[in-house]
């Protein structure tokens, strides 16, 4: 069950990062979940990182992390992709 929630979770914050940032990206609906995860995750280390002794703790502001985890992809990627 923590699974479905987390994909429902990482499709939600992909669709939003996605939305916010400027320009097309063609991605499709698994991509958009992957993206949601995968940004959480870096802002989960990020936010580690910064505020040391917070750990494990989970605050309304994780949501908003996400979100810019996952715009930070979408810019590192988006980037990557033009240098090739």
């Amino acid at each position: 069950m923590q699974y479905i929630i987390m994909a429902l979770v990482g499709l939600v914050v992909g669709a939003i990062a996605r939305l916010i940032y400027p320009g097309h990206q063609s991605m499709g609906w698994i991509a958009t979940i992957i993206l949601g995860i995968a940004g959480s995750y870096f802002a989960g280390f990020v936010a580690k990182l910064i505020h040391k002794n917070d750990a494990g703790q989970v605050n309304p502001a994780g949501f908003i992390y996400s979100i810019g985890g996952a715009l930070a992809l979408i810019f590192i990627a988006h980037n990557l992709l033009h240098l090739v």
